[in-house]
């Protein structure tokens, strides 16, 4: 399996760079590491919404919330998520969040 290195801490990751070893893996570091990825320069409180929302939906449900869900909880219309994370749901905050990559669409 890759790994990703990153400020001391290694990262086992799938061939998309997703995280893995679930929620307990996630630390801020790899929370760094996706947002200089992502070209973001600061986190800002919407992120961190986004996050939670992400987080929390995932511990209950298993799977990433649907755009619309993540939408509706949040408050941030579509293109507000993609302000935030330019890669967008899916790809940036789904893996910032350390969430496995999305099988459906997120």
């Amino acid at each position: 399996m890759p790994t990703v290195e990153y400020k001391g801490k290694v990262f086992e990751v799938d061939e998309d760079g997703f995280l893995q070893g679930g929620l307990d893996a996630w630390c801020m570091e790899w929370v760094e590491y996706v947002k200089e990825q992502e070209g973001i320069q600061e986190l800002t409180e919407e992120h961190w919404k986004v996050i939670k929302v992400l987080q929390d939906y995932y511990k209950k449900n298993g799977v990433a919330p649907m755009v619309r869900i993540l939408s509706k909880v949040t408050g941030y219309p579509l293109k507000k998520i993609y302000e935030l994370f330019p890669s967008g749901p899916g790809k940036g905050a789904c893996k910032m969040a350390g969430l496995p990559k999305p099988t459906g669409c997120v």
